[in-house]
C-alpha cells in the first residue's frame, strides 16, 4: 500500500497508479523532458517537463488526483513538492518511475 515519505509526498506503486488511471481517478503528469518522452512515454500522461515546471500548466484534473511520474521517482517528488509550495494539493507520485512501471509489466508508448 502507499507509504508516506515524511516530506508530504505519497509513494504509489505502479499497480496502484495503473488501477487509478483505469478507474479515471488519477491524472498522470510526466515531468520528464521532451527528448525522454519522445522515446518512450506513459500511455495517457500529460507532459509538463520539470525544467520549465509550472504547476498551473497542469490541466484541470476534473476531480481526479494528480500523480507525478518520471524515470526513477526522483523528479516526480521534486515536482510534487514544488506544486505544494505554490499551493496546489498534489502530493502523490509514482514510486520508481517508468523503470518500475515497465518492471511491473505495464504498457508504454514508443
Amino acid at each position: 500500500m502507499s507509504e508516506s515519505r515524511g516530506d508530504n509526498v505519497r509513494d504509489l506503486t505502479p499497480e496502484e497508479v495503473a488501477r487509478g488511471l483505469a478507474e479515471n481517478r488519477y491524472l498522470l503528469v510526466d515531468v520528464r523532458e521532451l527528448n525522454e518522452t519522445a522515446v518512450e512515454s506513459y500511455p495517457d500522461a500529460v507532459i509538463v517537463p520539470l525544467s520549465t515546471f509550472d504547476p498551473s500548466l497542469i490541466p484541470d484534473p476534473q476531480g481526479r488526483e494528480v500523480v507525478f511520474a518520471c524515470r526513477s521517482g526522483r523528479r516526480s517528488v521534486t515536482a510534487s513538492l514544488a506544486a505544494q509550495e505554490q499551493g496546489f494539493p498534489y502530493d502523490a507520485h509514482l514510486a520508481g518511475g517508468i523503470l518500475a512501471w515497465k518492471v511491473s509489466g505495464l504498457p508504454t508508448r514508443t
